[in-house]
């Protein structure tokens, strides 16, 4: 029976060994975002704690100060998790070869993985365990140490463009805005390299917040800033300029056309990892949270600027539902994930508040879901 009860201990620590070290190596090494529930269980218990501090604070600012510090500090929490996890899986083999009691194993384990010594080996098969031990140890340290700055470099050139915005969208950013700064300045020519910068910026963000989902809760160094309003501003922007504006009025409409694909299709993609609900074939029927009085709002804004739109106004609208559909879904549930400052047709409008599934069963029925109703 003791021999057993051993065999038995000896396997859950060597089940929790290797499930954190495949997290790890999920998390920081696969170029894939791919869901483990040791990352997401303590993304989740990071955000609970988050939460119940910004439920305390007064104002946007005091919460944007905490929730700046959400994701640097999941970050950080990450490799505390699979230490402490190292040390209780190698605790649990150690007390199967023999340390005993459990405070020795334990001991054990955390000096051999913090390579402080103070513990010996017992013998020539813990001696073995003990190096695998400290080797693991170093390896998850060394993992972070070299991924901060691929993080950190990642997170710079998103925010490059994203402050760039506010020169042309104002701040909050708006596609309004935005659209007319460019009409005042008869500067309408420049978005056709302006789709492309942001089709470019959307690609990127599609590559490395899906791979790298923790990218999506660094916060902009403005508290007025957001990657999620500017990508809704864009957007928006594109949206209103392929299916309002003159076809004749020669200011990029293809590439507004492949920005938006580049959009939609880096929101959901991301949204993916944190089970976003979305209509893989979204459809004008479907409707949307931007209302027609204030998309003739800013249609009669536009005009005053100097826009020449087109003639029949109901076909536009739908229209502009048709594109608006594709995106709105990912965007106002990112806009809520991240505690996005208020911006006009994004952060605005009120949705509930999304949170990380407790387990990947839901997000990978999703997942397949989508993909087999086929993409726009």
């Amino acid at each position: 029976m003791d021999v057993f009860v051993a065999v038995l201990v000896g396997l859950l620590g060597l089940i929790i060994v290797t499930v954190t070290m495949v997290s790890a190596a999920q998390t920081f090494v696969v170029p894939r975002g791919t869901p483990m529930l040791i990352t997401r269980w303590t993304f989740l218990g990071m955000q609970a704690i988050f939460h119940l501090l910004t439920g305390r604070a007064h104002g946007y600012r005091s919460r944007d100060r905490v929730m700046a510090m959400f994701g640097p500090f999941s970050l950080l929490a990450l490799p505390l998790v699979w230490l402490a996890l190292v040390v209780v899986g190698f605790a649990a083999i150690y007390w199967s070869l023999g340390v005993h009691p459990w405070q020795d194993a334990l001991l054990a384990s955390g000096s051999s993985l913090f390579t402080l010594g103070f513990r010996g080996p017992t013998g020539v098969l813990t001696g073995v365990i003990e190096m695998v031990e400290a080797a693991f140890g170093l390896g998850l340290v060394a993992l972070l140490i070299s991924y901060l700055p691929t993080i950190y470099a990642t997170y710079s050139r998103r925010e490059l463009l994203v402050t760039a915005l506010e020169t042309e969208a104002g701040d909050p950013p708006s596609a309004a805005e935005l659209l007319d700064r460019l009409l005042r300045i008869k500067g309408l020519p420049l978005l056709e390299t302006y789709w492309a910068d942001w089709t470019k910026w959307f690609n990127e963000i599609e590559e490395t917040h899906a791979t790298t989902p923790m990218l999506v809760f660094f916060r902009s160094p403005s508290p007025d800033r957001s990657w999620v309003t500017a990508a809704g501003a864009v957007l928006d922007s594109a949206a209103l300029v392929v299916s309002t504006f003159d076809p004749e009025e020669h200011i990029g409409h293809c590439n507004a056309e492949i920005c938006l694909r580049a959009g939609y299709l880096a929101l959901r993609r991301t949204g993916d990892y944190f089970a976003m609900p979305y209509k893989a074939n979204a459809q004008p029927g479907d409707g949307i949270a931007v209302s027609r009085q204030e998309y003739d709002e800013v249609c009669d804004r536009l005009v005053d600027a100097g826009a020449k739109l087109r003639d029949d106004r109901d076909e536009a609208w739908r229209d502009f539902i048709g594109w608006r559909v594709t995106y709105e879904s990912t965007l106002l549930r990112f806009a809520s994930l991240c505690m996005a400052p208020t911006a006009p047709w994004s952060s605005d409008r009120p949705i509930e508040f999304h949170r990380l599934p407790i387990t990947r069963h839901r997000d990978h029925r999703l997942i397949r879901d989508r993909r087999e109703s086929g993409a726009r």
